[in-house]
């Protein structure tokens, strides 16, 4: 939510709130009407707006709940990859028994350094820092700060933009012809913002962003993802999905479970 949009939801407010006042003192029927009309002409535009700009109006009101707590971030991009009714799912690299869409955590660069210093940021320990994670937007930030990094994520600057780098590392290097993959063309469908709550996992509250691409293959890249059905398995790196197992976390009624699905998985169906 831009900052002006803000001020002006606030100034609606308190017209609202003298005009409320107002209607206390009045008597005449023409001063009761004319009082009510007004307060309705501003109600809309606030209703508007609340609707608009509703995931902005959650973090608001985290930072102020949140405003001297640690929140642990973590912002990712996911792959729908969908063939025949069923979904491309990759075995976990640090979690080996689960599956999970293909994707991963935005990098920072280094430009963004100096913000992250003035809003005092940590980065997180849940997961090993090496070659792989290092730079990963995966960090811990006070409450305060979540709507300028939310703005600041939003604009683009300082950080990775395109999904591509975890599919082709996870996808297109390891199981498929790379020279018919050199473009590929993604569809953004949706920009998930988790209500903020507490994690077990990493024993704080946890704010978890997540962008969600669809692959649109060509003719070419999609008889070659048709082909990855005939070798995914539980057993290999692959498994191709249906929906009801992704929403089952990968259990099949009267089979024995060999491995588990991500809870992120359904994000993509």
């Amino acid at each position: 939510m831009k900052l002006g949009v803000m001020y002006r939801l606030i100034a609606y407010v308190v017209l609202i709130l003298a005009a409320s006042v107002a209607l206390l003192f009045v008597r005449g029927e023409v001063m009761v009407a004319l009082l009510t009309g007004f307060i309705t002409g501003c109600a809309i535009p606030i209703i508007d707006a609340v609707i608009q700009n509703w995931k902005y109006l959650r973090i608001v009101v985290a930072c102020v709940r949140y405003y001297r707590t640690q929140v642990r971030i973590s912002v990712s991009y996911l792959f729908r990859i969908e063939r025949g009714g069923k979904y491309l799912l990759v075995r976990g690299g640090r979690y080996p028994n689960q599956f999970q869409p293909i994707g991963g955590v935005y990098k920072f660069h280094d430009s963004a350094r100096p913000i992250f210093r003035s809003w005092k940021v940590e980065t997180d320990d849940l997961i090993p820092i090496d070659i792989s994670s290092k730079d990963d937007l995966r960090i811990r930030v006070e409450g305060r700060h979540l709507l300028r990094f939310f703005q600041w994520f939003e604009s683009g600057k300082n950080r990775e933009i395109g999904p591509n780098r975890e599919l082709y590392e996870e996808l297109i290097e390891p199981h498929l012809p790379p020279e018919k993959f050199l473009y590929t063309a993604n569809d953004f469908l949706e920009r998930r913002v988790e209500k903020i709550g507490f994690s077990n996992f990493a024993n704080s509250r946890e704010l978890l962003i997540a962008d969600v691409y669809e692959l649109v293959p060509t003719i070419d890249q999609a008889v070659e993802l048709d082909g990855l059905a005939t070798h995914a398995s539980g057993e290999g790196n692959l498994i191709w999905a249906t929906a009801d197992e992704i929403r089952r976390r990968g259990a099949k009624p009267g089979r024995t479970q060999n491995y588990q699905i991500s809870s992120t998985s359904r994000w993509t169906i």
